[in-house]
């Protein structure tokens, strides 16, 4: 996609240091499938956690990915523009689509127009000439006025007829309906074929011809069955441990389980519930033993077991018969196989709850000619009802595509003092600051960090809504109170506070100005850790001190007189010799001092505090005009394709400092000053200047005297120095 050759001209601004493409005419947006990638700011963005109604972003993302790439918006901005009179109109950003702003130039956009107006009159506001995403989001009150809107379902409402609307019950009864676009329940034109095919099937099944033969009890035949099945696995479990017995008399006591598992049982508070006794036999294990159907059995299955007889071996057997040995078990099941296997068959078991004579009421009846003619009806509407979904979608994207596109093909959004970037969250207030460069995050990423940004990861938390975490750039003032912990409060773009504590920072240089006072703030804050270990050795080691010569009393009458220790010379001496050295180097230093001329010494201190805190500053300087925004979008999600900067006067908008607002009046008096403390720190202050004045007048006269004259004054020509050359000369005999 090359730009070299297309007709088009475009325009570009410059912002941050980024060469942007200006989008401002209808021209520009029929034209940017020419616009060659590579000058496009991002090339993808997430759907979710933009500040950007989530509807219209799921209706650009076509495919469904969660991720806006170029194709889809190129697709949307051409969609937009083929249905409005002027392309132009989507970058005008307005909440409500003027009805005249419609093409109606071609089929689509007359069908769009009628769809539009179709709806202002469902909605009572007929006379209306714009609508608003809001009039053409409100599906449930638009679709209400017709029961059949063209989505495929038959609701019990599109007929008034009684008959008709029972049937559509019963379909949504044996199928589960489908949802319309109103969420009414009704059924679509395939779970009718299907719910009619399944009544053909049932009767078919329940009227074959042979039914009469393995229905030898009648309608009651089912419910034998049912409890020949509910305890079909119990009784062959029986019979088996019976034969087992038979065959080994050593097995029965672990046949009928072992005396500990009833002794376990019997400390319990006993229910007799399945779950306790239900994996115990049906009745007392012994060989050939026949199982009884009504007394000494198992009392988890006691109720089955009476089911059984009562439902399927009295009637067939007789009610003399309360026991079942092996072979007359055998022989029962013999009697119903055939209608089991029949059962196994059954067709049409979705509609079997409604039971035959309602079935064949169905069948017989003119229903399913009767939905035949609604059917028809809903799929004639269905494309003017497709319309007032396009009328949705046109709505959408005439008020957010422009937003869309100004944080996408370009970042101007983002630049702008009047407006937020779709991906601002808000702004927090924090540590007499406040940030707008927040970012919605699912949790820190070493991605971000390559932004060279100063981050604070932030949880916020508000009653009744779930928590987020927010990426907060800091990119003025310093980070000396920005710390793990630090609370602060967040306002997203809806004004809702949240609170907010920070969780975890990524370190950056935030300015100039932090980095230039940064090694004095460590050497002070490396003298405080010294001196807080040197006190906390100190009083260790006092109080060690103490607990001996507390030892060293409680024993005194044990302990034996030391011997008085002697001053070792050598040690006087070493320490005289030190004393010496160093008096020696401070007189040194200070000669040197005093030869430096006056108005080179605030050179030098200058010279000093920049060897110390340049190599800082470079430092600082060099990460922070290499501040970007692009990979803490990435980390987000994004794939920014232009190097989005924040340079230092950027940086300085996105974050605000504290200040007294103008005309505001200050008083300096505090009631909770501490006098005594300023009134030393006073004391202290023009006791220097004192000492600092005695100490130029000391060295002026010092420099006069041997100059013989001020730094600031000509060297005066003097008569003896001017004689000095001759005198010397004349000293010389030979000469």
């Amino acid at each position: 996609m090359s730009s070299s050759s297309s007709p088009h001209t475009w325009n570009f601004f410059r912002t941050g240091g980024l060469d942007q493409v200006a989008l401002t005419t209808g021209a520009d947006l029929l034209a940017l499938h020419q616009l060659d990638q590579k000058l496009w700011v991002a090339l993808a963005c997430p759907v979710k956690g933009l500040e950007l109604d989530e509807k219209t972003l799921a209706l650009i993302d076509t495919d469904g990915d969660g991720r806006i790439r170029v194709p889809e918006l190129l697709a949307a901005v051409k969609w937009a523009s083929a249905r409005l009179t002027d392309p132009a109109d989507i970058l005008r950003a307005n909440d409500a689509l003027p009805l005249a702003s419609i093409n109606t130039a071609t089929a689509d956009g007359k069908l769009l127009l009628s769809s539009a107006k179709q709806i202002l009159v469902n909605l009572g506001k007929k006379d209306a000439t714009t609508l608003s995403v809001a009039d053409a989001a409100n599906t449930a009150k638009i679709f209400s006025a017709s029961p059949l809107n063209g989505d495929g379902v038959i609701p019990p409402e599109a007929t008034s007829d009684a008959a008709l609307q029972a049937l559509i019950k019963d379909i949504v009864a044996c199928t589960g309906g489908t949802p319309d676009r109103t969420g009414s329940i009704g059924v679509t034109a395939a779970q009718i074929d299907t719910f009619f095919a399944d009544l053909a099937a049932h009767v078919a099944w329940v009227e074959q011809s042979a039914l009469k033969d393995i229905a030898i009890l009648g309608d009651a035949t089912a419910a034998a069955c049912a409890a020949l099945r509910a305890v079909r696995a119990k009784v062959e479990d029986y019979f088996a441990r019976t034969r087992l017995a038979a065959f080994d008399s050593r097995a029965l006591s672990a046949l009928n389980r072992s005396e500990t598992e009833y002794l376990a049982l019997a400390a319990k508070d006993l229910k007799i519930s399945a779950e306790e006794v239900a994996g115990f036999p049906l009745s007392r294990i012994e060989a050939g033993k026949a199982l009884p159907l009504l007394e000494h059995v198992n009392p988890a299955w006691a109720g089955a077991l009476t089911t059984l007889y009562a439902a399927a071996v009295a009637p067939v057997v007789g009610a003399a018969q309360t026991t079942l040995t092996a072979a007359e078990w055998a022989a029962l099941n013999a009697r119903f196989a055939g209608y089991e296997t029949w059962l196994g068959g059954k067709a049409g078991g979705t509609v079997e709850k409604l039971g035959l004579a309602r079935i064949r009421e169905i069948l017989a009846g003119p229903g399913r000619a009767a939905l035949a003619p609604l059917v028809a009806q809903d799929k004639a509407l269905e494309p003017e009802f497709k319309a007032i979904s396009d009328v949705e979608r046109l709505a959408r994207y005439h008020r957010d595509l422009r937003t869309l596109l100004l944080n996408f093909v370009n970042f101007a959004d983002f630049y702008s003092r009047d407006r937020s970037a779709v991906f601002q969250a808000g702004t927090l207030f924090l540590d007499s600051r406040s940030t707008e460069l927040c970012l919605r995050v699912d949790g820190p990423n070493p991605l971000a960090a390559m932004s060279k940004a100063y981050i604070a990861y932030c949880t916020c938390t508000r009653a009744g809504s779930p928590p987020m975490v927010i990426a907060a750039c800091f990119t003025q003032g310093d980070s000396d109170y920005l710390f793990v912990g630090r609370h602060g409060v967040f306002y997203d773009r809806a004004g809702r506070d949240w609170d907010t504590v920070i969780t975890s920072i990524a370190d950056n240089p935030i300015s100039i100005r932090q980095a230039f006072w940064s090694p004095y703030k460590k050497f002070i804050r490396f003298i405080e850790e010294q001196i807080a270990k040197r006190a906390a050795a100190a009083d260790a080691e006092a109080t060690g001190k103490l607990a001996a010569a507390a030892e060293k009393t409680a024993h005194a009458d044990q302990a034996k007189p030391e011997a008085p220790k002697k001053l070792d010379l050598a040690v006087i001496t070493g320490i005289g010799v030190a004393i010496g050295s160093i008096g020696t180097f401070a007189s040194l230093v200070f000669a040197k001092f005093v030869e430096v001329p006056f108005w080179k010494l605030p050179l030098i201190f200058l010279g000093l505090m920049l060897a110390i805190s340049l190599p800082s500053m470079v430092i600082a300087w060099l990460k922070l005009r290499q501040r970007t925004l692009g990979p803490l979008l990435e980390g987000n999600g994004w794939a920014v394709n232009g190097r989005v900067k924040i340079n230092l006067p950027f940086g300085s908008a996105l974050t605000e400092m504290a200040k007294l607002p103008p005309g505001s009046h200050r008083s300096l008096e505090d009631p909770y000053e501490d006098k005594d403390a300023a009134r030393q720190a006073r004391r202290a202050t023009c006791f220097l200047v004192l000492a600092l004045l005695a100490a130029l007048a000391i060295w002026l006269r010092w420099d006069r005297t041997q100059r013989g004259h001020y730094f600031w004054q000509s060297a005066p020509l003097t008569p003896t120095a001017a004689a000095a050359p001759a005198a010397s000369t004349s000293a010389d005999p030979k000469k």
